[in-house]
């Protein structure tokens, strides 16, 4: 007996299908960039809990360490505008060492930020940042999603951000650039510098 995509469903009717993950990205892709950023910070509290961890361990995060270490060394403002123009796909130094490591780093780099956001050692979100209903939509899609499909949506979710030389002949200028508080008591958990 030949077996279809419709005979497989039958047999295992719990599998989801794989279009979640390019629908969800496309969601994803159509927020603003700040939303972009606020839902990867919303979706970073989440792992562990309603999303799969993303763990920086499969990715070499060797090939990051010096470019993490220095977004740890600025001021909050300086963090937070180097990962507004990362989603803002300005042409930075950031951003160009970010456009040439693979997925899986990238998705390590972000987890990483997260991490620190949350110890305050990197600015974090603006206390009481509420998400906007279409990138609360998309991270209520991601944590519906079967845990390998959330891993592929968030690593979708962060492939494109920087600025890649090697793209130029299809860049697309961000049509609502985010821009970092200016005030550092729009921010929460910055720890003090000394």
């Amino acid at each position: 007996m030949p077996y279809t995509i419709s005979t497989a469903r039958n047999i295992f009717p719990d599998t989801l299908s794989a279009g979640a993950v390019p629908a969800t990205t496309a969601r994803f892709n159509q927020l603003s960039a700040e939303d972009q950023l606020a839902l990867i910070w919303f979706a970073y509290l989440e792992m562990g809990k309603s999303i799969t961890i993303a763990a920086p361990g499969a990715a070499r995060m060797q090939f990051a360490e010096r470019t993490l270490e220095q977004i740890k060394a600025m001021s909050p403002f300086e963090q937070s505008q180097a990962m507004c123009d990362l989603a803002n796909r300005a042409d930075t130094e950031i951003s160009r060492a970010y456009a040439t490591w693979t997925p899986n780093l990238k998705l390590g780099f972000w987890y990483r930020l997260g991490e620190w956001m949350e110890q305050g050692l990197v600015a974090p979100i603006p206390e009481g940042y509420k998400l906007s209903a279409n990138a609360n939509a998309v991270l209520v899609a991601i944590q519906q999603l079967e845990a390998g499909q959330q891993i592929s949506v968030l690593r979708n979710c962060v492939v494109d951000m920087g600025f890649d030389t090697g793209k130029m002949s299809g860049y697309t200028r961000v049509s609502e650039p985010v821009e970092p508080p200016k005030s550092l008591s729009q921010r929460t958990n910055v720890r003090s510098r000394a």
